[in-house]
């Protein structure tokens, strides 16, 4: 079903026929069930997370690092209140300690946004050739599904975006569509229905960022068999948006994908790891594997293959991030 997403994102098919429409449409259902319960203690506020992080890495001579967040409320850290509990706020504090530079955060996510928004958010990122990112991480998909978005659609409009990056020379980090299943208010049998239509969707994502040249990982329920057994502590209080706790879970898991798209993990931890279950798969496989297993990454390995293109699959240990307040980046 994903690879058929993602044909159809490429070439402007339908991609997943009456079948899948009717899973999409039971998912909004479900949505609309449960909206008296999700979102009652949604606030519009999202901190400005943007700034400089990891002054105590300033060299003289050396730049600090680009670092943009895009997507949606999940990428612009809805639901906390102090801007170090964003999602880009840990991740730039966290690449500054890997990296040991300094990190300028530029977050243009924009809340209840969908896949169509990314052409705006790109072009707000490519709008100085001189400040062009050296890392962009996209999370986006979860307002696609619940407003019946068909997929390739949104697989079509993640690519694009991700391949007018990546010709910018950026690199590119796509945390996929979270498990929609996991929402608490939301009960079966429709909360299987929106777990369904979140991988499929996932899965369609990671075809399609690979492709152009960029990683993913798996958000999933929000990465971690902890989400599931603590949703109250890693929910937000509006049932719906990550919590502190849930944010810094996200985080933790995309970070070494990230510095690893920018070369600062050891060579020996790019090598599949067997006893970890990493190996090179045909995409679309590695895509459904993925997608079935929060924080899992898939990047492009080979071009061609029996079945295809072929990606490498890792599970990568998670590096631990802490809070940390952005610095006004001087002007």
């Amino acid at each position: 079903m994903a690879r058929r997403i993602a044909a159809g994102a490429a070439y402007g098919g339908g991609g997943i026929g009456l079948a899948g429409a009717a899973v999409v449409g039971l998912v909004l259902a479900e949505v609309q069930l449960a909206r008296r319960q999700v979102g009652n203690g949604a606030t519009p506020y999202v901190p400005n997370a943007s700034g400089r992080y990891g002054r105590t890495y300033d060299t003289p001579g050396v730049p600090p690092l680009l670092f943009t967040m895009l997507g949606d409320s999940t990428a612009a850290g809805q639901g906390v209140h102090r801007a170090g509990q964003t999602p880009g706020a840990l991740l730039a504090s966290g690449l500054a300690a890997v990296a040991e530079r300094p990190v300028d955060l530029r977050n243009v996510a924009l809340p209840g946004a969908m896949s169509d928004d990314l052409d705006r958010q790109v072009s707000l990122v490519l709008g100085d050739p001189d400040r062009t990112p050296d890392i962009c991480v996209i999370m986006i998909g979860a307002n696609d599904v619940t407003n019946r978005i068909p997929p390739t659609r949104s697989v079509r409009h993640l690519s694009a975006a991700v391949r007018r990056l990546r010709t910018a020379g950026a690199e590119v980090v796509v945390g996929t569509c979270p498990d929609l299943g996991t929402i608490e208010p939301v009960q079966q049998p429709l909360r299987w229905l929106a777990r369904r239509a979140s991988r499929q969707l996932a899965a369609a994502q990671t075809i399609g960022v690979v492709e152009q040249g960029g990683r993913t990982v798996s958000l999933g329920d929000m990465l971690g068999p902890e989400f599931a057994a603590n949703p109250r502590e890693l929910f937000g209080p509006d049932n719906y948006h990550p919590s502190a706790e849930g944010y810094a879970t996200a985080a933790m898991a995309v970070l070494p994908t990230v510095c690893a798209a920018l070369g600062l993990w050891p060579a020996e931890e790019e090598r599949p790891d067997v006893t970890r279950r990493e190996g090179f798969l045909p995409v679309a496989r590695a895509a459904a594997e993925a997608a079935s297993e929060a924080g899992t990454e898939v990047t492009a390995a080979m071009p061609t293959g029996p079945r295809g293109p072929w990606a490498l699959l890792k599970r990568r240990r998670r590096r631990r991030v802490t809070e940390a307040e952005p610095s006004p980046q001087p002007s």
